[in-house]
């Protein structure tokens, strides 16, 4: 996608080997591989964070809640809630 390749493009879209992803900033753990899918979207997608304490949340906007490391507060992006590969989930 054009509008992310100024940045370099995302190198775990497709990155699917076991492990856990962590923050880059303070290396708090946030995912599991288990909990990656294949997405359209340009960067990496989950359906759940690790721990309950991963990340922290708020809401932006109906259906969309900004979503930061929960140690550092580092920027991770957004949880889109009814978006994940199966019904009731999120894609984060």
């Amino acid at each position: 996608m054009s509008f992310c390749s100024f940045l370099g493009g995302e190198v775990f879209k497709d990155h699917f080997q076991p492990g856990i992803y962590v923050c880059a900033k303070c290396g708090h753990e946030l995912f599991s591989s288990r909990a990656k899918y294949e997405h359209s979207s340009p960067w990496p997608a989950f359906t759940e964070t690790l721990r309950g304490d991963s990340v922290a949340k708020r809401e932006e906007r109906p259906g969309a809640l900004k979503v930061t490391c929960g140690k550092c507060g580092n920027g991770l992006g957004h949880e889109f809630l009814n978006d994940g590969p199966k019904r009731g989930q999120s894609r984060f």
